[in-house]
């Protein structure tokens, strides 16, 4: 069985590299500190993977025919959609602020959706989560597939946990990559909201083109 841990563990990998997943997580880790980053893209791969062992256990008890699982492609297009048009909503009312302040002779940028003058911060930790759970419905189909190759449509708690070690790899690995470039580029709010407004056209792009696929 050791085996079929590891072919697990390489689908969420091969998974986490769909275009869907890799815009959720820019989404999210734009503008973000390491700490930050690396919480939600954590905290998306968990939300990702508790989901698929819910609705896939649901799916093996109920028996459901596997036409049911279609429905999640349109409910994780739907998410990224939602996702970039809430992108493009926030640069176009201007609730996109940048935060400069030195702290220990050191400058520190904090970006944040607010109205003008305001500092309250949103949880994104808890989105993050949410979405990953949303998008992760559109995963069973493929889920199921591999699963059933390897352990006879049982589901256990420990496959999903390999799973999620392979998205995290992943999502942690291109959160560090949106990280990198948090650094270099979003020192002012210009290109911040060019940032932003780039990844909204993306996101709903994405998600228009897995509705018409």
């Amino acid at each position: 069985m050791e085996m079929g841990y590891i072919i697990i563990f390489w689908y969420g990998v091969i998974h986490a590299f769909g275009p869907d997943h890799l815009t959720a997580i820019a989404d999210f880790s734009i503008g973000k500190s390491m700490k930050k980053t690396m919480l939600v893209t954590t905290m998306f791969a968990f939300g990702h993977g508790l989901m698929l062992f819910i609705f896939a256990k649901l799916l093996e008890i109920y028996k459901l025919p596997e036409s049911v699982t279609a429905y999640g492609d349109i409910i994780s297009s739907s998410v990224i959609i939602a996702m970039g048009v809430y992108l493009l909503v926030m640069v176009a009312t201007n609730r996109i602020q940048l935060n400069k302040h030195m702290h220990n002779n050191k400058e520190h940028i904090h970006i944040y959706f607010a109205k003008e003058h305001s500092h309250s911060i949103n949880n994104s930790t808890a989105s993050a989560w949410g979405i990953g759970a949303l998008m992760g419905i559109g995963g069973v189909r493929g889920m199921l597939v591999t699963l059933g190759m390897i352990n006879g449509n049982s589901i256990e708690w420990t496959m999903i946990l390999a799973f999620v070690m392979g998205v995290s790899l992943v999502f942690l690995s291109f959160g560090a990559l949106i990280l990198y470039l948090n650094k270099q580029y979003l020192t002012n709010i210009t290109n911040v909201r060019r940032v932003f407004t780039t990844a909204g056209v993306i996101s709903v792009a994405v998600g228009i083109n897995m509705l018409l696929a």
